[in-house]
């Protein structure tokens, strides 16, 4: 028989938006429950940056394996290639996945927020009704937040099923293909794209646009491009994908066409706003495109109904689904917050990494805004020549208002650069300015001392260039 439940929060998505939501709620002592469909941990730590992180790391492992065949200048040799056994690095793959749900699940547990599994779907914008194991369940909430999340994007006539898979499927594939082809050279194409080619696939990125990663500059991606072009990546610019027929992508280019051999065709065309399956046009709810119009308290148009994370607009990231969380459940009790951040840090796993939060010089410029910027090569820095990482064209980038010394972005490109994130986002965040920047004692040897320089050398006074 069907049973019906009532609550002061309901919950739609246990991601990465939806399970912060529901620990704050019940650190707040707000009676939770929270739907999801899967398991708790969303895309990004089931079946995105998670095992897609973990994948990455093996890939480099493996690699600097193969590249000490012989000999290395390092002075690690290896007698023989090295081996890959990919079920195996999967299923440990998975080992890191499942901790991480456990430990979501117990810290939800913790705060006694009740999780249920299972299909939900809206008939009103309070209403859910849960298709789980045990039956029907129908919740009844006063606020509801929805953290629906998001989806991979399809290309209308090349469907995914079969050889045309995303990246769900790349993190799960139990054998190497032979043969890759990347549709998309975004970060999604290109950091599963550089990870198979370390395993030793044969690989090749077809992109519509002249450029890989159009949202960076392009001094931030010529050294990916290297690095791209030296492992012998295939990069096929400018160039549409028509159709994939009998084994082979059908690619148009400078009015030529191509056809690429793929065992398996990877689409990594973007992301779009989980919106269809679960009663949105139920609940009443004002778009903005493909997104649910909210604002800066992440309130909906309709009254008791709250939005974050993919499902409300760019960019879609794990860090700031988290951020959105906190500010509308802090709303929901009663605070006043708002979303208002200054800049949104973002990572990019290739080879080399990139980080970026904030203005780049051109974006200021476009904005107005004169600007002074200055640059630190890795090349010069202790610790990037003491691991390898020295001589592929990575650099730090400070950018900051020529008026006050305001730092309005920090940008990065080199080995293990996603660690600057924090200090990048903080910086911008508390508004700092170069001459903050250049006056904390950095510690050596590390990369963060590549901040310190570049802010010097802005100031007009460095010391290591």
């Amino acid at each position: 028989m069907p049973q019906t439940i009532t609550t002061r929060l309901l919950i739609l998505g246990g991601g990465p938006g939806g399970y912060v939501a529901g620990i704050r709620a019940g650190q707040l002592g707000i009676e939770t429950v929270l739907v999801e469909g899967d398991r708790v941990g969303g895309t990004c730590l089931i079946r995105g940056c998670i095992p897609s992180k973990a994948l990455i790391h093996v890939a480099s492992k493996f690699d600097g394996m193969a590249h000490a065949v012989g000999g290395a200048a390092d002075g690690i040799g290896l007698s023989a290639t090295p081996t890959l056994d990919m079920a195996r690095t999967v299923a440990w793959k998975e080992t890191v996945v499942d901790k991480l749900n456990g430990g979501v699940a117990a810290l939800l547990k913790r705060q006694k927020v009740r999780v249920v599994n299972g299909w939900g779907k809206f008939t009103d914008a309070k209403t859910c009704v849960v298709e789980t194991a045990d039956g029907e369940l129908t919740i009844k909430a006063e606020t509801v937040l929805l953290a629906a999340g998001s989806v991979p994007a399809a290309l209308p006539h090349i469907p995914f099923g079969g050889d045309v898979i995303s990246s769900t499927e790349a993190l799960s594939l139990p054998e190497l293909p032979k043969r890759l082809v990347v549709i998309g050279a975004g970060y999604i194409g290109l950091e599963l794209g550089s990870a198979f080619r370390k395993f030793g696939c044969e690989v090749t990125v077809v992109e519509a646009l002249d450029r890989i990663l159009p949202l960076y500059d392009d001094a931030l991606t010529k050294p990916v491009k290297a690095w791209l072009e030296k492992a012998g990546v295939t990069l096929h610019l400018g160039a549409k994908a028509m159709a994939f027929e009998n084994g082979e992508l059908v690619v148009e280019k400078n009015g030529e066409t191509l056809r690429l051999p793929a065992d398996k065709l990877l689409v990594t065309v973007g992301r779009r706003p989980r919106t269809q399956g679960w009663g949105l046009e139920a609940m009443g709810l004002d778009m903005t495109g493909p997104f649910v119009k909210v604002n800066a308290r992440m309130e909906t148009a309709m009254r008791g109904v709250y939005a974050i994370g993919d499902l409300v607009g760019e960019p879609m990231l794990e860090h700031k689904a988290a951020a959105q969380a906190h500010v509308a459940v802090e709303n929901i009790a009663g605070q006043t917050r708002a979303f208002a951040p200054n800049a949104i840090a973002a990572v990019c796993f290739t080879e080399p990494e990139i980080v970026s939060c904030g203005l780049s010089p051109a974006e200021a410029e476009a904005l107005g805004i004169e600007a002074i910027s200055a640059v630190f090569p890795f090349a010069a820095n202790g610790r990037a020549l003491s691991m390898e990482a020295g001589d592929g064209g990575g650099f730090t980038r400070v950018v900051a208002r020529k008026s006050d010394h305001r730092v309005i972005g920090l940008q990065a490109v080199g080995h293990h650069v996603s660690e600057l994130a924090g200090e990048f986002c903080m910086s911008v965040e508390m508004g700092a300015v170069l001459e903050d920047l250049a006056g904390t004692i950095h510690v050596h040897p590390t990369l963060s001392e590549t901040v310190h320089e570049a802010a010097l050398r802005a100031l007009g006074h460095p010391i290591h260039i």
